[in-house]
């Protein structure tokens, strides 16, 4: 194992960041080299810096008048100059500070300074690479993202271990989470994934939910269980009702026990809706960690990014940085948020005005981009074929149980029509 990794695992064991990582995570770290000793001589070269594979002409990168014109509001040197492995300094400021004011139950002392990775799936596999050996569990919500299946079974040969959160009545099924958690716990550790707003069914726990969550994760602790949580905070700040938390699980969690890692993972991908910019952040928070241990884990994290894709992508930090500093910004998001409102309320509407379907059985939502129905007598990959050629709709279907309808990328004045196509199709596939 290479001196540096030893070096950031002597700073990180007897801690619960040091107990959790894998033998990747162990084994990670960032080099002394062309990365570290090109920001050494960024600060230091007042003759001249011949350190990296960049061209310049008078102080200034080289870059095309296409690439140049294209992009008017940045320089060149916010365009095509490599960015720092970690992000640039101001765009990892800038979105803590945004996390602190947001979150406010979050301790500005018990996080770490984030990241930037190129996507929140970056950030979810590179926790995975992290924390997550062969055979290593992951308990997640069922139905869950597809991606989680792939990142933490094949990508790191783990067990995804999918959890009814939300199977009967109206909200979280703490029982079944609950024996996940402590059936896991018998392990001495836990390693938990928390999506909320959730993809595929579009919930957030209720304020009495996420305190019954953070009470489990603390007494699991308590019991002398390591917990590694994972916030994917993918669709932050789509709250559509009053009685749901506005905060993520991270802010309570970061600063609950000494045993508890949490990682947020986050950005503006959703929130300023910016999809394509490929642009996210991981964060670190736990009451046992130090400054040190903080460094100890970024850098890691840095060994990670720099081992796969070196660098996050420079113009996407600097476009949400004008993005965010815009006075026109907010104006314009609250505008957004309330068209998602309104779509999220007309599907609402639609279920509560109709009868309730014998085949489909909608799971809670509140919030997010989706909601998702259990289908119950028909396939649900049936049923997406079925309303993808006779109607032209497209939806998603997760195996045979769960259908996803995705009331973000429809028109308000559609969706009448595109749910009473769903039902409809469920009626014909459910005769036979």
């Amino acid at each position: 194992m290479n001196c540096l990794a030893h070096e950031l695992n002597g700073l990180l064991d007897g801690s619960v960041a040091g107990r959790l990582l894998s033998g990747l995570g162990r084994r990670l770290y960032f080099p002394k080299g062309i990365i570290a000793q090109s920001g050494e001589a960024k600060k230091s070269a007042y003759r001249a810096n011949a350190t990296i594979g960049m061209a310049y002409r008078e102080g200034k990168p080289l870059i095309l008048k296409a690439a140049a014109d294209i992009m008017p509001g940045l320089k060149p040197e916010e365009i095509v100059v490599y960015a720092p492995t970690a992000g640039i300094e101001k765009a990892r400021t800038v979105w803590k500070d945004l996390l602190i004011r947001k979150n406010p139950s979050i301790n500005p002392e018990q996080i770490s300074l984030p990241a930037v990775v190129p996507g929140l799936t970056a950030g979810i596999s590179y926790t995975a690479d992290l924390f997550l050996d062969e055979g290593t569990v992951l308990i997640a919500s069922k139905p869950s993202w597809d991606n989680y299946e792939l990142i933490a079974q094949e990508r790191r040969g783990g067990t995804l271990r999918e959890t009814l959160f939300l199977d009967s009545g109206e909200g979280l099924d703490m029982e079944a989470i609950g024996k996940a958690v402590k059936e896991e716990a018998e392990t001495g550790a836990v390693r938990i994934i928390f999506n909320f707003p959730n993809n595929p069914s579009g919930y957030t726990p209720t304020r009495g939910e996420a305190d019954a969550l953070i009470r489990l994760i603390r007494e699991t602790a308590e019991g002398g269980a390591d917990v590694l949580a994972i916030c994917d905070d993918a669709y932050f700040g789509f709250f559509y009702e009053e009685n749901i938390i506005r905060e993520s699980l991270f802010g309570a969690l970061a600063g609950l026990h000494q045993r508890v890692l949490a990682v947020k993972i986050d950005g503006p991908t959703k929130e300023d809706y910016a999809w394509g910019l490929r642009m996210g952040f991981v964060t670190f928070g736990s009451k046992g960690l130090n400054a040190a241990q903080y460094e100890a884990l970024v850098t890691k994290l840095m060994g990670a990014i720099r081992s796969s894709v070196s660098c996050a992508n420079t113009p996407a930090q600097y476009l949400m940085l004008k993005t965010l500093e815009d006075p026109q910004t907010q104006t314009e998001k609250k505008a957004y948020y309330d068209l998602m409102l309104k779509r999220y309320q007309a599907v609402k509407r639609f279920i509560a005005e109709n009868p309730p379907h014998p085949n489909l059985r909608p799971l809670p939502f509140n919030s997010g981009y989706f909601m998702t129905f259990r289908c119950i007598g028909v396939s649900a990959e049936a049923l997406r074929k079925e309303l993808l050629t006779k109607q032209g709709i497209g939806t998603i279907s997760f195996g045979d149980g769960y259908l996803r309808a995705a009331f973000s990328s429809v028109e308000e004045a559609q969706i009448p029509q595109i749910y009473r196509g769903i039902y409809d199709a469920a009626s014909v596939l459910a005769k036979g």
